[in-house]
């Protein structure tokens, strides 16, 4: 709980009462290796909080094609937050890509705390913000930038996962082949 008090407290103060009804709704988790926690056609009813170890949220197209969304390390949220709020099955994957342990809550749970903490609403909303931010930042590279200039994006924002990411999943997200991944690293390095 250390970890995700620490966390909260960056958004709004809490007080101890406060994480004791927080801590008493949220219940601690471990996954293995490639385990998914959201499997496609389920309903997401947690939000995640990474602890130890590190997730992805991904989609699969119709030719089979893996393309990886969001990656979770420590103190980060995962969630299929269309599915979570809308609760309609998602189209989407959470899967460990590391031996894992994570704290949950459950939607209800979430929302009953809301209503006895609303500052904790205040601290979500900012949270989903800065990750929204992010996916439209992301989403205008996809855009306007080459390859290279995404692949340098990914190692300023996730600078402590590109040691532990296999080459395939940092390609899916950046949505390029691990062949040309593979090119950009070594023109990259031959740069330096």
């Amino acid at each position: 709980m250390q970890t995700l008090i620490e966390h909260l407290q960056k958004f709004v103060p809490f007080t101890e009462e406060e994480w004791a009804l927080i801590a008493g709704r949220v219940k601690k988790q471990t996954a293995k290796r490639r385990q998914t926690i959201l499997k496609e056609g389920d309903v997401c009813k947690h939000y995640s909080f990474v602890l130890e170890g590190c997730f992805r949220m991904y989609g699969i197209d119709d030719k089979g094609y893996e393309h990886t969304i969001q990656f979770a390390a420590e103190n980060e949220w995962i969630a299929d937050i269309g599915s979570f709020y809308a609760k309609t099955p998602s189209k989407l994957y959470i899967e460990a890509i590391e031996t894992s342990m994570f704290l949950q809550i459950e939607q209800q749970d979430l929302y009953a705390l809301y209503t006895k903490i609303p500052k904790l609403s205040i601290a979500f909303k900012v949270i989903i913000e800065n990750k929204y931010i992010e996916l439209q930042n992301r989403v205008l590279q996809n855009f306007s930038s080459t390859a290279q200039q995404r692949y340098l994006s990914f190692l300023e924002q996730y600078p402590h996962l590109s040691n532990r990411l296999p080459n395939t999943q940092i390609a899916s997200y950046l949505g390029i082949t691990p062949e040309f991944l593979s090119k950009i690293r070594k023109d990259l390095s031959r740069n330096l």
